[in-house]
């Protein structure tokens, strides 16, 4: 039975369903920063490849800023739909 947090695409005769969106939305992001960091070290060990090192970088950073973000989303959302999911004080 589907939560009202659950996310459900549908895919044909498939269903996709992702729980607790926002912890899902933040570990995606987590990745999604590694991966611009990983890939901008790499493009700084050649010159020509150093600007979109840079780039990387940069959405990297801003990427970082949405962190916060999501989690106080999160929160609002629960504090709106009134749940009694417990609060909690992990980083995600």
């Amino acid at each position: 039975m589907p939560q009202d947090d659950d996310l459900t695409l549908r895919i044909g005769h498939e269903e996709l369903v992702v729980r607790q969106r926002y912890e899902t939305l933040s570990i995606a992001n987590d990745i999604l920063i590694g991966l611009w960091f990983v890939v901008g070290s790499v493009l700084f060990f050649s010159e020509s490849t150093a600007t979109a090192g840079t780039w990387l970088f940069l959405v990297g950073s801003v990427q970082m800023l949405l962190r916060p973000g999501i989690r106080l989303r999160r929160r609002v959302h629960l504090k709106r739909l009134g749940s009694a999911h417990a609060e909690t004080a992990r980083d995600f």
